[in-house]
């Protein structure tokens, strides 16, 4: 039986520091603009269909971006 690669769905700061060359701080508050505009609260999850919906990118050109 073939073993099953599990993709991780969720973006985090650091992702976003990496694909924009931004600043942490920065990085923060964009994703909290997006929590907003999404409808979601300040400790909630933001998956990567969330942060690409919002920003235009395609989940291709993210993922490289991302560490596993």
């Amino acid at each position: 039986m073939k073993k099953q690669v599990l993709k991780r769905i969720v973006i985090y700061p650091e992702d976003v520091e990496r694909l924009t060359g931004w600043s942490r701080r920065s990085v923060r508050r964009f994703l909290q603009k997006i929590r907003e505009y999404a409808g979601k609260e300040k400790d909630d999850i933001l998956t990567i269909t969330d942060f690409c919906h919002h920003t235009g990118l395609t989940e291709e050109q993210v993922r490289p971006f991302m560490t596993d």
